[in-house]
This record gives structure tokens, sequence and C-alpha cells, in this order.
């Protein structure tokens, strides 16, 4: 953004997050939203715990946890350095991923505490970034005022401009407002992908935390995956499980559902939900390339021999008990078939793999792929480096005690998770079982 490092270092740095200081031309606010939670409507939610400070550079400046608003209803405006710290790492990893994500600017411990699954814990504000933080939830609030048709055009409008500026110059409203929505879809199918291909489990998926720009957006109990399981529940209060792993895709439709519901007064909803029949083979598509890529073959061959393939890698994967993660790293510096314990004794049931390795050097041959165009291909999508739950978990426990050390060191893991960091080799090893797809609270 800009900002000279040293000047991040500084008391007057540290007041603006604590909400001390206002900068020239900041007027704080809080939004208000409304969201389907697990699938039932709650009319009015809102930012409860986090202000706005305004705009700088195209990022929208956020402070989370730092007090009450109007909308925390039961709750006490603050968020504790656990899920503070959780949430400033993953956004980095996300990042660095290359993954549409809001941003972490700066973190800051506090003396004070919030009770949370019934015991104390210590506080912490985040300062985060976004290009914008407007929601489907945002338009369900709004569809919903007395002045709705106004409403929802204002705030359509503020989002064209904000974050699909191609469609300003459009002079037929009703138009640009489709445009955007057919683009949103497009950007939303993408981003599901790349969570999906990369194992990332969002947790709580409502329509309050699904972004009207298709950024990841709100990370709450969230998840990278383990060991594979296409059923994986990230979340302990998912008790139906609608948010798991392989649901996702199939929330997000329905989230854009809802927001051509909510959008349906200032342009054609029949037309938008025509255009939702696409999604999912928009998503499709663009999950068999990545993952096509992180097979190390050419993702223009993913409509046909590709797909088979894998789909009978997941299936292997799900029958072997294998780390998703470090599967793809291990696959990528393969150096030949006849080396493949280093990828099968990470299993608790090799013949799955065994089997499906077959059909992959069979695949490989025919589309005459070696060793080292697949390692060109694979190295840019198969990190070393994932932010497993119990990795990050080692760094709240150091911050808990005041040691801010691995914090520091997982962020720059995080921003360069393809590069090595020799200090760190065991966070690139298969996770222990002891530690294997966990679930976590929404308590924050």
């Amino acid at each position: 953004m800009g900002i000279d490092e040293k000047e991040c270092q500084n008391d007057e740095f540290v007041k603006i997050i604590n909400g001390e200081k206002l900068l020239k031309g900041s007027k704080p606010f809080a939004s208000v939203y409304a969201g389907h939670q697990f699938g039932h409507f709650v009319p009015q939610l809102g930012d409860g715990r986090a202000i706005n400070l305004g705009k700088f550079k195209n990022y929208h400046l956020q402070t989370k946890g730092s007090g009450r608003t109007r909308y925390s209803r039961f709750g006490d405006g603050k968020a504790v350095l656990r899920s503070s710290i959780r949430e400033y790492l993953i956004s980095e990893a996300m990042y660095g991923l290359n993954i549409p994500t809001t941003r972490a600017l700066g973190i800051i411990a506090s003396d004070t505490y919030a009770i949370r699954e019934y015991k104390d814990e210590p506080c912490s504000i985040v300062l985060r970034a976004s290009s914008s933080w407007i929601r489907v939830g945002t338009f369900e609030f709004l569809a919903r005022t007395k002045d709705y048709k106004e409403n929802i055009e204002k705030m359509a409008n503020y989002l064209i401009n904000e974050s699909f500026e191609e469609l300003k110059s459009e002079e037929n409203k009703e138009l640009a407002y489709q445009k955007m929505f057919f683009e949103l879809v497009d950007r939303s199918a993408k981003l599901l992908s790349l969570w999906q291909g990369y194992g990332f489990c969002h947790g709580v998926l409502n329509t309050d935390n699904f972004s009207a720009a298709a950024l990841t957006i709100d990370y709450g109990p969230f998840a990278f995956m383990n060991y594979f399981d296409e059923n994986y529940i990230c979340n302990h209060t998912d008790y139906e499980g609608r948010y798991s792993y392989k649901n996702q895709p199939y929330i997000a439709r329905w989230n854009l559902l809802v927001l051509a519901n909510a959008l349906g007064c200032i342009c054609n909803e029949d037309v938008l939900k025509d255009y939702m029949k696409n999604f999912l083979s928009l998503y499709f598509k663009n999950y068999y390339e990545l993952m096509s890529q992180k097979l190390g073959l050419e993702a223009t061959k993913s409509a046909d021999s590709n797909k088979n393939l894998i789909d009978n890698l997941l299936l292997a994967m799900q029958n072997a008990k294998v780390d998703y993660s470090y599967f793809f790293y291990a696959l990528t510096n393969l150096k030949s078939f006849d080396k493949l314990d280093i990828i099968l004794n990470s299993t608790i049931n090799k013949e799955p793999l065994l089997r499906w390795f077959e059909l992959y050097k069979k695949t490989c041959e025919e589309q005459n792929s070696s060793f080292e165009s697949r390692f060109e291909i694979s190295k840019k999508v198969n990190p070393k480096y994932i932010l497993k739950n119990y990795i990050l978990q080692e760094a709240i426990e150091k911050a808990e005690n005041d040691d801010f050390s691995l914090v520091n060191d997982l962020l720059k893991i995080a921003q360069n998770p393809f590069d090595e960091h020799k200090e760190f080799e065991r966070y690139a090893l298969p996770t222990p079982l002891a530690f294997s797809n966990l679930q976590l609270s929404c308590s924050s």
C-alpha cells in the first residue's frame, strides 16, 4: 500500500489500529446487513465488532475486535487473540496462494479479556483491508427496507463503482446490473474452484459471510484439508453438514440465487436465474483445469481423460487416507514411478493409490508428458506449505504467553508458500494424525 514499514512500527500506527487516532478524512461506521444463517433468515445482522475507517488506495480499512457497535446485539464487540491470529495469518496465506481474499495489515494484542466457551481469553484487534466489504446479506437487508428499490439501486451502483469498474460506462442501468451479477457468478465459480482445489473449508458460508465481490471473507471456523475427506465438516456447530467441503460449491450457488432474488426489483430476476444455470458448469470447468495443473498435466485435456483421472484420484485419496496438500507437493517433486514410497508411506492404505498411479502413468504416456514438464506446470499450484490448524495453534499458544515470534515466522511462510523455509520443514510433512481434520467452533 506504499506505507514505509518503519511507520508501521511506531506508536501512531498502533493508535490507528487501537481506535485512538483517526486519520484525516476518516468517518468511522459499522455496516448493517441481514443473512441466511445455516439456511434460516435473520432480518438484521451487521458489523458487531468491526469498524470501517475509510478508504485508502482502493482498500477499505477496518478494525475487527475494536468494541461494541449498534449491531453487536448481545456481543461484547471484542475478538480474542486466538481467532485474530488465525484471521491475520490465513488471509495472507490465501493471498500467497493467489486466492481472492480480504487482507490483514496489522494485529495488536490487548490487556483485556473476554469470556469464550466458559473461559477467559486474551483479546486482540486486527486491522484488515478489502476492496469490498459488501455481502449478499447487504442486499438482503436493503430488499426489506421501506424504499427497497431505491436502496438496492444505490447499493448496486456503489458495488459497480467499487468492484466492477468496467461497467461504470454502461448507460443502460438494468443491463449494467445484469452484467454485474453475471460477472459475480463467473468470479464466484472461479473462487470456489480454488477453494476446492486447495482443500480450503470456509466453515460458515452464510449469505452474510458471502462476498458480493467474490472474495474470501470472514474467517471463522475455517480449515485446510488434512487427510482427504470430501465429507469433512470443519465447524462443529454445523450439525447437518450444510457447509461441508463437498457442499461448498452448491451453497455458493444457493447464496447467489438469494442475491438474484434481492436484485429482482431493479432487473429481470428470471434473466439472472437463467444465467445461474451456468454456475456449476463454470465451477467444474475451472476446478478440473486447476486439478489438471496440480497433476502436472495440460489443463486443456481436463474435459476428457483428465476428468476421469481426477475423479479416480479423489476416490483413491479418500480410501487411502492421505494428507491432501502433502500428496500434491510430493507428486510435483516425483522423479520416477519407481520411487512412490515417499507418497505411499504416508498413507494408511496404500492399495487405492497404487491402482491410481497405474492410471496416472498411462495417462502421462498418452499425453506424452514427462516428469520435467509436469514439474514445470505443477510447481506453480502445489505449495510446499499450507497453514493447517495445528500449525496455527502452535503460534497461538506461544502468543498467549507473549511470544509472537512464530506468528511473525508463519506470516513469512504464508506470504511465500512455494518457497523453501528450511527451519520449518516439519510443517511441510503430513499432518500428525492426532491433529487431523479437527472441528472448530464459531466462538471467537
